[in-house]
């Protein structure tokens, strides 16, 4: 039987690409998406007016305050705060109005800086996180706290996703506060656009990662919607190492750049390997399988087309 869905956070980069795979399965009928313009997540009687007014069977919990390293710089108490008590007070309602499930995003720097990579689901607490996103990355651990205890006291049942390095369209290309592929894709861009000989990338380009297509994170959500009960946290990644010159090296010839690519060693690398076990993923029959070559290929469409029209750039 089909359940009444209510996705947070649908505006944001995920939900744009959650919203229509959860709306072919299950029907646009049974699939509500909501953004801040709707309800306020941080105010505990706009929680509660949400789980009223729209009545939520499965909620997919994406809504979170995100931003790249220098954000979390700049504003890391800003980033404890606000994605704590959208943290407690989901929980909470979730608990009060009897819902069946639970989904809620994480992310991958809840994982200690130290963490051994591929970095496995047992690491977790075996640390602290990298220092400069810290503050956001234990709203993420607390989470995990909220889920198991909720499932203790009141059999709440939620499951959380640990999601890799997502890519994709309508990613955040700002130069201030986005990502290393939405930046540097538009570094590139404008470099070539400006007829500049060169683009100045931080570092050496040796650190390695592990980059996912969001189309593939968004197409994994049915599967813990309808199979996966436990408050276990899994890896939702490719689990395919790719270094930042190889990245950047692969956004270039994409992009046909004919300039030089300038590594600024003096600002540092950076943990130098991040890669996720997914182990635990394919062990339930899902992947994540887009090349990196492809899935930069849609994003980077995506992005020549939109990058005039202001969609979160």
């Amino acid at each position: 039987m089909v359940k009444k869905i209510v996705v947070t956070g649908s505006t944001g980069f995920l939900g744009m690409h959650t919203i229509p795979v959860l709306e072919k399965k299950y029907g646009k009928e049974n699939v509500i998406s909501l953004s801040s313009k709707n309800y306020d997540l941080t105010n505990p009687i706009q929680v509660e007016k949400m789980f009223d007014d729209c009545e939520p069977e499965i909620l997919v919990h994406l809504a979170a305050y995100v931003g790249g390293i220098g954000a979390n710089k700049k504003l890391p108490a800003d980033y404890f705060y606000v994605n704590n008590i959208m943290t407690s007070f989901i929980f909470n309602y979730a608990e009060k109005k009897k819902i069946s499930k639970l989904i809620f995003s994480s992310a991958g720097c809840l994982y200690p800086n130290t963490a051994p990579s591929p970095m496995s689901e047992g690491e977790i607490w075996n640390g602290y996180p990298q220092e400069d996103s810290a503050g956001f990355a234990m709203t993420k651990r607390i989470a995990l706290v909220a889920s198991t205890e909720y499932k203790k006291q009141y059999n709440l049942n939620s499951c959380n996703l640990i999601l890799g390095n997502m890519y994709g369209e309508y990613d955040n290309f700002s130069l201030t506060d986005s990502h290393v592929i939405p930046a540097t894709i538009r570094k590139i861009f404008e470099a070539k656009e400006e007829n500049k000989d060169h683009v100045t990338m931080w570092g050496s380009g040796n650190p390695q990662r592990d980059f996912v297509y969001v189309d593939d994170v968004a197409n994994t959500i049915p599967f813990f919607i309808e199979e996966y009960d436990t408050s276990n946290p899994i890896n939702i990644s490719s689990g395919v190492t790719t270094s930042i010159k190889e990245l950047v090296e692969t956004i270039k010839h994409i992009l046909d750049y004919k300039g030089r690519i300038v590594w600024d060693i003096s600002k540092g690398d950076g943990q130098m390997l991040k890669i996720f076990d997914t182990t635990k993923m394919k062990n339930l029959g899902l992947t994540c399988n887009t090349s990196l070559n492809e899935g930069l290929k849609k994003t980077i469409d995506w992005y020549v087309l939109n990058h005039d029209k202001n969609i979160r750039l």
